[in-house]
Order: C-alpha cells, then structure tokens, then sequence
C-alpha cells in the first residue's frame, strides 16, 4: 500500500476530514435537534424555495428515498411544508423551519469555519478555496474510465 500517489493521499486526507467534520457537525447540531443532513436539507429549501422534491435531491447529498423519509420527518416536526399544486408538490420552510436556521445557521457556520481559522490565514484560505473549486469543476466533468 505504499504506491500511494499525491493524488490519492488528498483524496484520502479529504475524505478523512469530512468525515471527521460531519461527525462533529451531527454532534455540534444536536443541540439543536439537527442532523448535519437534515440541516443542509433545510439550508437548500431556505435559499430556493419553494422548490420540487428532485430539484431538492439534486442539491444535497441524499437519496430520493432518503430525502423522502428526511421530508417525512421534517414535516412532522413542522419544519416544511409540501404544498400540492396541479401535478407538482413544492417544498417550502414554515415559521417554525425559519426559526430554527436563524438560530442554528450562525452557530453551525462559525464551528465549521472554524476548522479553518483555527490554522490558515486570509490568503490560505483563499487559496484553499481557489482549489478545491477547481478540482470540484473537473470532478463535475469526469466520466468512469472504460473497463
């Protein structure tokens, strides 16, 4: 195991650390009795409401079944609501789902930066952030290598 290339030691260093960060994250949002997912499902809806189901599955991280027992959950909870129009059901955020990001969005945001400012200066982060969305653009455009 030890004709690791550069390429793959990133790839493992980064899988590495979003798995330790949503580890954190889901522990750090309990206290808010939020999933990290369930947390990114409600950001997504907040910025794009009132949006469908799959453009809401398209968005985050999570299964059409998985998002429709998240959406189930969420509803529940009366976080969201789905609103039936014709053929099309919208998702959008209730009082209770926009109380609830008020109050956890700024704490979630400064924990998760802080993984950042704790060890990288302005320039760092910037450059950081230069390429990972560079590397994020081509992973958008890669195709499976043939067989």
């Amino acid at each position: 195991m030890r004709n690791n290339t550069m390429g793959s030691l990133i790839w493992l260093r980064l899988m590495r650390f979003t798995n330790h960060s949503n580890q954190m994250s889901n522990d750090f949002l309990r206290r808010f009795d939020l999933t990290t997912a369930q947390f990114d499902v409600l950001m997504q809806i907040h910025v794009y409401q009132p949006l469908t189901q799959i453009e809401l599955a398209e968005k985050v991280t999570v299964t059409q079944g998985g998002i429709s027992r998240m959406l189930a959950r969420l509803e529940k909870e009366n976080y969201i609501m789905r609103k039936q129009d014709w053929k099309t059901k919208t998702i959008s955020l209730t009082e209770k789902g926009e109380m609830i990001l008020e109050e956890a969005m700024p704490a979630q945001l400064a924990f998760q930066s802080s993984f950042f400012d704790d060890v990288l200066n302005e320039e760092e982060m910037k450059t950081l952030y230069m390429l990972m969305t560079r590397v994020h653009k081509n992973s958008q455009k890669k195709e499976l290598p043939p067989e």
